[in-house]
């Protein structure tokens, strides 16, 4: 399964390619999308959009999966922004008929790290140990966007083993 996590911004967008064969993660592509605060909005949506369209043509994910959007209540600005950068990032999505998935930060935190309120740190020395990185990235938005495919890989093997599990019982 090839699974893309995005950590969305209007800035910086970070990405993360995986591919998950027989409960193991390995690394196909990561990176950014950054765009320049002296643009106008509508370009830099743009240009978020273009990209995360080339990532879905050009690695054929069986599933994106994005960040749940949290905003504080005081920084609403920040919100307002943030969702349109998912906005767009859902509609390629959605027009490359790919499946979405959304994960909050503390969910994926806890299946990456073990806890919740896990530090940018923790994560991106968890996620390079996991795909065997061996120099960690510049963005934390990279790895943020690994954990994300991370965690969702992790969430799939668990519905599995449910289903397994309550496949013996049944037939019990």
């Amino acid at each position: 399964m090839i699974i893309l996590g995005i950590d969305p911004a209007l800035t910086v967008t970070g990405y993360g390619v995986i591919v998950v064969k027989k409960n193991i993660a390995s690394l196909l592509e990561a990176g950014i999308i950054k765009t320049s605060p002296k643009q106008i909005l509508p370009e830099r949506l743009d240009k978020i959009y273009k990209g995360v369209t080339r990532l879905l043509a050009e690695n054929k994910p069986d599933v994106l999966v994005l960040e749940k959007l949290y905003a504080h209540y005081r920084h609403p600005t920040t919100a307002y922004l943030l969702g349109q950068a998912r906005g767009v990032i859902c509609l390629a999505c959605a027009r490359a008929n790919i499946p979405l998935a959304e994960y909050a930060a503390t969910q994926v935190k806890k299946a990456v790290v073990g806890k919740g309120l896990a530090s940018k740190y923790q994560v991106q020395r968890m996620v390079a140990n996991i795909l065997n990185i061996s120099t960690l990235p510049k963005y934390t938005d990279i790895t943020d966007a690994l954990a994300l495919a991370i965690a969702h890989s992790y969430t799939l093997r668990s519905r599995i083993l449910k289903d397994i599990s309550y496949g013996a019982r049944k037939a019990t």
